[in-house]
Formats: C-alpha cells, structure tokens, sequence
C-alpha cells in the first residue's frame, strides 16, 4: 500500500507523489469506461491540417489556420461561464475544447454547442468549492487533453470519457499551452521552470529561468524558447534539456514568440515588436509604433507580416523582413486577443467590445462583430469556425462560421 502525504506535505508535493500512482491504480477502470463512452461519443479523431489543436495552431505558434471561414461569418451558437473565457479553444474535428476561468473544460459539439462532456480542476462535485481556473489553452493530441490550471497542476484528460488520466503539479500557476516535442511534454510554469515530461506524467528534466516564464513554448527542430519576466530569451536543447543560448531581450514578455526557421518574432512589454536571430544571439530588427506601449498579445507571422495589437488600441503589421510598418489599424480599446490568420485575412478581438476581420494586404475592416463586452482570449480558427470568448462575468464563448 502506498504511503499517504504527511500532514506537512504541500498539496503540489502530494499531487507529485500521487498523480502517476492513481492513474497507474485506474488504467483498467477508466480503459472500461472510455469503451462504454466510446459508443456514445464517436468522432474522436487524431488534429489534422484544419484542426487548430493548440494555442496557436502549430508548434512554431505562427497563428495561421489552414481551414476554410466563410466570407462573411456568422454567430452560430454562444455558451456562457460564470467568470468568463480568457484562454484560447482548441477545436479538432466535429469538437470544441473550452477552458473557462470558472475551473471547468468542456468539451462541446462545434455545430451546434451541445455539451459533451465538462471536467473539473478539482474532484470536488461541491460547486460552491473554488476550483483553480484554466487561463491556459489545451493541447490535444490523437487521444488526450493537456491543460494546466492557475493552481499551477498540469492535467491530462481522456478526450473520449473526459476523465482523468493523471496530474503533474509544479509549484506555481500556469499561464501558457502545453508543447510536444517527439513524445514528450513541455510545460513552462510561474514557478521559473520548464519541465519536460514522459507521456505518463513523470519528469524527465526540468530547466530553471531567474523569473515566472509566460509563453507557450515554441518548437523548431529539436530546440524550444523560453521568455517570461526575466527579460530574457532562453533557446533549450530539447535532446539534452541544456541551455543553448541567453539572450537578453531589455524587456519582460507577456506574450508567447513565434518561430519561423532561425528567426523569432515577439512583443515586448516595452512596447517593441522585435526579430531576433535565436542562433546567433542577435536583434535582426526592432519596431516601435508612434505611442509606445505594450505588447502582450502574442505575433501573427504570415510569409510577409508579423501581426500584432497592442495596448495602444491598434494593430501593426510589420514586414517580416526589414521589420518597417505597413499598416495600422485602429480600434477603441486595447488589445489583448492574440489574432489568427486565415486564408487573405486576420481576426481580432479588443477590449472595445468588437470582434474585427481586416484585410491581410490593405489593412481595412472587411467585417465586425459587436460582442458588446472586451475580447481578449486569443483567436482559434478550425474545421471552417472561428471561436473566441469574452472575459467578463457572464462572458459567453462565441461561434462563427
């Protein structure tokens, strides 16, 4: 029999020595339960070309949706949660999957918004007892859901049953999106490290930063990136867990970067998009708008244009290349929603209540969508629907197509 935590163990301390044990004493149960689900929730499917199965889509977080949206969207359905919606959805094939700030994940039809299933942060069925919330948005794979909560506990999700498989604690809250990497885990938590874990839950290394790390981790090739409030740019070997470069970046980050070949683009909490060279440790360019403020919603990399708002109420497309600006577009908050691309166009949210479409090449307004409360959670475009929630009391998840 397995010993229980002392009374002095932290609750982090105790999920560590647990979770891999409980998931290990209930492979049998649940394998039974998921085939008794299977036959009610069919569909499930492996994240293909169109699915958006990640914060941002891909693992270089580009923020490009290779899907299909209609000229002209429209709002098909709408959920609300008690403390709204500031995390990104993934949606893979004919589901949603919704992390709402109220601690619950559902997992809902795309069509037409029918729950399927919800899973709770905590086992407690008590809904007056407070379950951490998810600001992250999940990763999912051909079979499971990865997703840390604000208590700082990573879970791993059945996608068919929605029941637990296990949980990984680190010791302090988890802002960005789980990251894989061959058949591991990456998870950057506030408590400065960056874990990598097998497919069971347990560690295989971990790295430690001076500071909370942000992002979402980035992938290209066999290295990922590191930034949060140090205000540096870490590049780790994936194959040995070591650091292959430090970069000082004279700014923290909110926001996650994106990857594309040796050169990263991110914004900066100063107020800069920059391009940095990640293999030589080198600023490739640096932009700056008229009235510099933050940046804390993650770039839209496009072959042409790095894309990003700002708390300046605007958003600046950047060529990807020299870095100079090509347009600006304004609107009547700041934004915080990390946009999404597809085909010829870009989507936004602002905390100006408005859900924007703009033309990639001229950037104008092509369509808008009055929502009437701020949109921050980032943008997610799959399967031919846009879903994106608001982040207020009463915030409802949004679904277009």
């Amino acid at each position: 029999m397995s010993k229980m935590p002392s009374p002095t163990t932290s609750r982090r301390t105790a999920l560590r020595q647990i979770g891999t044990g409980l998931a290990a004493i209930s492979v049998a149960s649940r394998f039974e339960k998921s085939l008794l689900a299977a036959a009610a929730f069919t569909g499930i499917e492996a994240p293909r070309e169109s699915s958006w199965a990640s914060f941002r889509a891909t693992p270089d977080q580009r923020g490009i949706s290779k899907s299909t949206l209609a000229a002209q969207p429209t709002l098909k359905w709408e959920l609300a949660s008690p403390d709204g919606w500031v995390a990104a959805v993934a949606i893979v094939g004919d589901f949603v999957y919704a992390p709402a700030l109220a601690g619950n994940l559902h997992c809902l039809n795309l069509k037409t918004g029918e729950e399927i299933w919800k899973y709770r942060s905590i086992e407690d069925p008590d809904p007056k007892k407070f379950a951490p919330g998810f600001k992250a948005a999940p990763l999912i794979t051909a079979t499971m859901i990865y997703i840390g909560d604000e208590d700082g506990v990573l879970h791993a999700i059945d996608r068919t049953s929605g029941k637990r498989v296990w949980v990984f604690a680190s010791e302090a809250e988890i802002a960005g999106c789980v990251a894989q990497f061959e058949d591991k885990l990456l998870l950057a938590s506030h408590d400065s490290h960056l874990y990598c874990l097998n497919p069971d839950g347990t560690e295989v290394w971990k790295f430690q930063t001076n500071d909370r790390i942000n992002c979402s981790p980035a992938i290209e090739g066999s290295f990922t990136f590191l930034a949060g409030c140090d205000e540096h740019l870490r590049v780790i070997d994936l194959q040995t867990g070591k650091e292959f470069r430090d970069m000082p970046l004279e700014s923290f980050l909110i926001a996650s970067p994106a990857v594309v070949g040796d050169l990263l683009y991110v914004g900066t909490h100063t107020g800069e998009i920059v391009c940095v060279d990640w293999r030589k440790g080198e600023f490739v360019w640096r932009y700056a708008g008229p009235r510099k403020m933050p940046f804390h919603a993650s770039p839209a990399v496009t072959d042409e244009l790095v894309i990003v708002g700002g708390h300046d109420k605007s958003i600046h497309a950047v060529d990807r290349n020299s870095g100079d600006a090509k347009w600006t577009f304004a609107t009547r908050a700041r934004i915080e929603c990390s946009a999404a691309v597809v085909d010829k166009r870009l989507f936004v949210g602002s905390g100006d209540g408005n859900l924007y479409g703009i033309d990639l090449q001229t950037g104008t307004e092509i369509w808008k969508y009055n929502a009437g409360r701020p949109i921050n959670a980032g943008i997610a475009i799959g399967e031919g629907h846009l879903v994106v929630g608001e982040d207020q009391q009463n915030g409802r998840l949004l679904c277009f197509a």
